[in-house]
């Protein structure tokens, strides 16, 4: 995981005010980005959590229906997407990866494993351009509704 620092002290609960001065407004702007093209393939639901403890800190569950998408942490300057990936959708991971960014190829043969081939992917958001690869990783966890 990078060693950026996040809002982990679990006490202090922070405004979406606080979290866009801590991101920074081009990260903040991102998320955003993120967000609408979330949006966009589901009934997105998102809540501030504190899910893994201080190393993790503060971030967004976003949800579809009841299914967890992912989580975002928010670091200074960006936000980190974690992602866990089965070892059903490790194949699908696989047969996307030729179509990817070399550092999302990277980051899925780094994967914390999880299961016999599935992991967890801790992917540090710092360009418009790996927004794609990312909502790609959730769409093999949780199928879109709809693809735009």
């Amino acid at each position: 995981m990078a060693n950026k620092k996040r809002l982990n002290d679990k006490a202090i609960h922070p405004t979406q005010e606080f979290v866009r001065d801590f991101m920074g407004d081009n990260a903040w702007q991102r998320l955003m980005r993120f967000e609408d093209m979330l949006r966009q393939r589901y009934n997105l639901g998102v809540e501030m959590k504190f899910p893994f403890g201080n190393e993790y800190g503060w971030g967004f569950r976003y949800s579809h229906n009841k299914s967890l998408l992912l989580h975002t942490f928010f670091e200074q300057d960006g936000f980190c997407a974690t992602i866990s990936i089965n070892d059903r959708g490790a194949d699908k991971v696989a047969g996307m990866l030729s179509d990817s960014l070399p550092k999302t190829q990277e980051l899925w043969k780094n994967r914390y494993p999880c299961g016999k081939n599935g992991g967890w992917i801790h992917y540090s958001v710092e360009s418009d351009e790996e927004l794609l690869d990312v909502v790609r990783l959730v769409s093999v966890k949780v199928k879109p509704l709809k693809i735009v």
